[in-house]
Formats: structure tokens, C-alpha cells, sequence
């Protein structure tokens, strides 16, 4: 039986919760879906890959289900606020897949695409609008878009977005939000700008914080190679004579770099793309789909592109470049311990 009955949710929602496989809530879940289904603020502090989503996400949509009102033009109730393209489509993939059956009208905006059908998507009015700053700012500016309306305000990843000079944006953002309304803030990390920004957007707000991992999972088999530079892609060759190695995912530093990568790789015949904020969001989503369906082999990405991919059956995980923050190393070999018992990461210095 799952443990997610014991919130009260729409009964629409445990099922589609349950299709998915969710039995027993994550620690960040148990900690704030009862808290905001009080309607409260909220400080998360919890790395991606906790559960996040669904702790934020199963709330509104249950409110949302549960008080359906007429929606005015140009307007949305809530307003999900997150860094990159890729985290933007999964949270709105997810949030559709847990909102399926209550005819809630959802919409993702992100730049690097037309802007047409979003503007026209949300003429119609939304329920729920996941966004990224860039274009976000730009439909305010030409007034395809208004907050008046926004009843829960969710950001996101607020360590990342100050990472990625997206702060500015995201405070301009804020000021045009109604008052009165619902907040919600999530940060891997708190920064003094974060705590700064904490205090003065959220009221009373209830604090859920989730130890972050300091050591990787024992299911992942992890290696070090130390050599010189000029023989990493030498090494990177060999390692991937391995047929077993049939998905493989390779983290590096820079976009220069995973094209690089890529090149070389094709030389050898082997299937492969770089995923990074240098390709248009046509090519970054055809690259991931195939990943996703096995027509690549290998996935070469840059942390930042990275953010928001959930693929499965990764069998390796290569760092060509070691991250400068430890946590961006559980994060990029926590790819393969999610959906796989045994995985191979390689750490190339």
C-alpha cells in the first residue's frame, strides 16, 4: 500500500504516484508535502535527485484539483522558477504525469526555441507555468504575460541559479509577484545572497533541510587513472572497447571540450553527442532522446546541460574532467545509481 495515502491527496493523484512507483516517500517528501498542504512557506535545503519534485509538485497540483476557478488571460496560479532548459521539461514531464485526469492546463517556457505557442499557451491562462529566467523576462517585457494571478511561487536550484549569473533576473522576477501568496525556495546550498533572498521573500516559513551526501552509494564500483593529458583519449578508447559499456555518459569541464570529445569519438566509429548551452534546444533535446532510446552510445555533457537529465539504464559514468565541488561529483555518478545495481565510473585526471 503506499505511504502517500497517509497525506490525503486526490485519489487521482496516488494512482498516477503509484503507476510510477512510488510506494514509500522520500525524506524531503515526508518532511514538506504536509507542511505545504497547510499552505506555508517553505526553506528547502536538498541537493536534485531527492525527491524535490514531488515534494513541491504533489501539493499544488492537489490544491489546484481540488479549487478549480476560471483562469483570466495571460495569467497563471502558479509559477514554477528553475534554472536550465533540461530541468524545466522534466519537472513539467513529471508534474503532467502526477496532474494526469485533473485537467489542469500546464505549460514549460524556456528559451532557445519559438516563443509563439507559449505565448499563446498561456493567453489561454495556466494553472501551472514552469520557466526559465531568460524568457521568462522576455514575455514580461512584451506582455504576453501577468502574476496577478499567482497564488504559489516555487524557485528552485537558487544556489545554481546565482552560479549561473541568473540572480538579477530571478530578484526583477520576484518584485513583479503579488504580495500575498505562497513561497517556496530550494537550495542545494545557502550562500549569504541565498539567506538574503530567503529573508526577504518568504514569511514564517517552515525549514526542511536533508543531510547532502558526502559519500558515494556502495552499489557504484568506482576507479582512478592518473596519467598525463595526452593520454586520456587513448584510455577513453580502451575503456569503451567494453560492449558492456552499451549507454555511457561523460562528464567534462567546458562546451569546447565535449565537442572535442565527440569529434574523436565519431572517428572511431562510435556513436555520440555533446549536450551543452552552445547547441540550440532543438539539438539539445534530439541528442538526449536518442540517448535516452539507445541510438547513441555515448552522451558527453557539461555539468550546468546536465542538470535535469533522469535516463535510464546508464551503465558508466566517465569524468573526463574532475569537478572543482565534491557535490557535483555525487551528483554525476549518482546517474548511474539510481536505476542500476552495478555501474563503472572512471575518473580521467
Amino acid at each position: 500500500m503506499s505511504e502517500f495515502k497517509a497525506f490525503s491527496l486526490l485519489a487521482s493523484i496516488i494512482d498516477r504516484v503509484s503507476l510510477k512507483g512510488y510506494t514509500q516517500p522520500t525524506p524531503i517528501q515526508k518532511e514538506c508535502i504536509p507542511v505545504l498542504m497547510k499552505g506555508n512557506d517553505l526553506l528547502g535545503i536538498a541537493q536534485t535527485g531527492t525527491g524535490k519534485t514531488a515534494a513541491f509538485s504533489l501539493p499544488i497540483i492537489n490544491n489546484l484539483g481540488q479549487n478549480k476557478i476560471d483562469i483570466k488571460a495571460k495569467s497563471t496560479r502558479s509559477l514554477i522558477l528553475t534554472p536550465t532548459r533540461e530541468l524545466a521539461s522534466q519537472i513539467m514531464q513529471n508534474i503532467d504525469d502526477y496532474a494526469d485526469g485533473l485537467g489542469l492546463k500546464t505549460k514549460v517556457v524556456y528559451g532557445g526555441v519559438g516563443r509563439q505557442a507559449q505565448v499563446d499557451a498561456i493567453a489561454l491562462g495556466l494553472d501551472i507555468l514552469v520557466a526559465t529566467p531568460g524568457r521568462l523576462l522576455d514575455l514580461i517585457e512584451t506582455g504576453d504575460i501577468n502574476f496577478k494571478g499567482v497564488e504559489v511561487f516555487v524557485l528552485d536550484e537558487a544556489d545554481t541559479m546565482l552560479d549561473m549569473g541568473f540572480f538579477n533576473d530571478v530578484q526583477s522576477i520576484i518584485s513583479k509577484l503579488p504580495k500575498k501568496r505562497q513561497t517556496l525556495l530550494f537550495s542545494a546550498t545557502m550562500p549569504a545572497e541565498i539567506e538574503i533572498l530567503a529573508q526577504a521573500i518568504l514569511t514564517n516559513p517552515s525549514k526542511v533541510q536533508i543531510a547532502a551526501e558526502t559519500v558515494t552509494i556502495d552499489l557504484v564500483n568506482q576507479s582512478v587513472y592518473q596519467l598525463d593529458k595526452s593520454n586520456k583519449l587513448p584510455l577513453l578508447f580502451n575503456i569503451l572497447e567494453n560492449a558492456d559499456y552499451e549507454k555511457v555518459l561523460i562528464f567534462c569541464k567546458t562546451k569546447y571540450g565535449a565537442d572535442i570529445i565527440v569529434k574523436a569519438l565519431e572517428k572511431e566509429s562510435i556513436k555520440a553527442a555533446s549536450l551543452h548551452s552552445g547547441k540550440t534546444q532543438a539539438v539539445r533535446e534530439e541528442a538526449l532522446q536518442n540517448f535516452k532510446d539507445a541510438n547513441l552510445r555515448v552522451l558527453v555533457a557539461t555539468d550546468v546541460a546536465a542538470r535535469g537529465i533522469d535516463v535510464d539504464n546508464i551503465t558508466l559514468v566517465i569524468n573526463y574532467n574532475l569537478p572543482e565541488d565534491p557535490r557535483n561529483y555525487i551528483h554525476r555518478i549518482g546517474r548511474t545509481a539510481r536505476l542500476v545495481k552495478m555501474a563503472w565510473p572512471y575518473h580521467l585526471r
